[in-house]
């Protein structure tokens, strides 16, 4: 098998959905003894300057030729036609969701995304979809043929079922992803608003860096909403304290505009915890209906019902949890993601 180059763009180490799955990806692969490493672009994409790219293609073809290059969605959905055609060949693209279809973009940002990454997909030797939905969607609107898409859904670890809060306090809410517009925070906390005679703490878990404006605009709807004190906005954290975290959830909530998986969903199941989540993306099918009450992305209403619902009733957050942990042995490893993906590149030859 030739040496998989996984090209990825950015910071490695950073605590999105996205990074785990690729930084899991090479820990499992240095384990099984597959060729591969990491080669880091630059940090600009999905919206590189013409230095960026230059740095790109200098990078890229600076790989010994019978190299597979498998490539970040994050930066390959955002090559111009011309470098994705130079690599015509040797590419195997992983796309975690398309671009463009990332919340908070003015449609001529958004349709400029959608195209420039249909082109690219053109040239791509196979595709890694990380969900059944995606795969649909790189079909439907992208144009990919269904023989070239390959599904590797995220792994996920085993882990001890949450104990939740001890008898008599808050139930605590537990929602876990980056601070930016697609995680629908806003809504949460519109809902949320509605629900201040019931007892409950929620807890935000994401990072704030990475959509400055949006993490400010949702600390001043918290104040304004006079929630300052039941709702924590904690930022990123380390493994060991998001651990706790889970342990003492009462219920898992994700209010997402769209996820083109929902890793944050299956480490809730492995866990069983009951979970409210939206319909959006690939969200709907992540989590089996026994596990999960799912309403509509972006609606506020139907959250704070979702809520209402699930707060009062402990006999339903019995049943969603007890269906979770059963549901939670039937999800992928790592180990299986890690296989999937590998073949696929072997398959690839330069």
């Amino acid at each position: 098998m030739s040496e998989i180059a996984f090209a990825i763009p950015g910071d490695l180490s950073l605590p999105t959905g996205g990074y785990a799955y690729d930084r899991r990806l090479l820990a499992e692969w240095a384990e099984m003894g597959v060729a591969a490493r990491h080669l880091a672009l630059p940090g600009g994409f999905p919206a590189p300057s013409e230095a960026e790219l230059a740095e790109t293609g200098r990078a890229i073809l600076s790989q010994p030729y019978d190299s597979v290059l498998l490539i970040d969605g994050l930066a390959y959905g955002a090559f111009p036609e011309g470098i994705a055609a130079g690599l015509a060949g040797r590419v195997v693209a992983l796309v975690h969701h398309p671009l463009g279809l990332e919340a908070g973009l003015s449609p001529e940002r958004a349709a400029a995304l959608l195209a420039r990454e249909t082109a690219a997909l053109r040239h791509a030797s196979a595709v890694i979809a990380t969900s059944q939905n995606t795969k649909r969607l790189l079909v439907a609107d992208f144009f990919v043929p269904e023989a070239r898409i390959t599904v590797a859904e995220p792994g996920v670890d085993p882990a001890p079922c949450a104990s939740g809060s001890p008898t008599g306090a808050p139930l605590q809410l537990l929602a876990v992803g980056s601070l930016v517009p697609r995680k629908g925070y806003d809504v949460l906390v519109a809902a949320l608003a509605g629900l201040a005679d019931r007892n409950w703490r929620l807890t935000i878990i994401g990072a704030a860096d990475r959509a400055p404006e949006t993490a400010a605009a949702l600390a001043a709807q918290i104040a304004g909403a006079g929630l300052g004190d039941r709702v924590h906005l904690a930022g990123a954290v380390d493994q060991k304290t998001l651990e706790a975290a889970y342990a003492g959830t009462d219920l898992f909530v994700m209010p997402s505009l769209f996820e083109g998986y929902g890793m944050v969903l299956t480490e809730a199941l492995a866990r069983g915890l009951p979970i409210l989540c939206t319909t959006g993306g690939a969200a709907a099918e992540t989590v089996p209906d026994a596990a999960a009450l799912k309403v509509p992305p972006g609606d506020a209403a139907a959250l704070r019902a979702g809520l209402l619902r699930l707060l009062d009733d402990a006999g339903e957050r019995k049943r969603r949890s007890d269906a979770a942990w059963h549901a939670a042995d039937a999800l992928p490893r790592w180990r299986d993601t890690a296989t999937i993906v590998a073949q696929t590149c072997a398959m690839v030859s330069p």
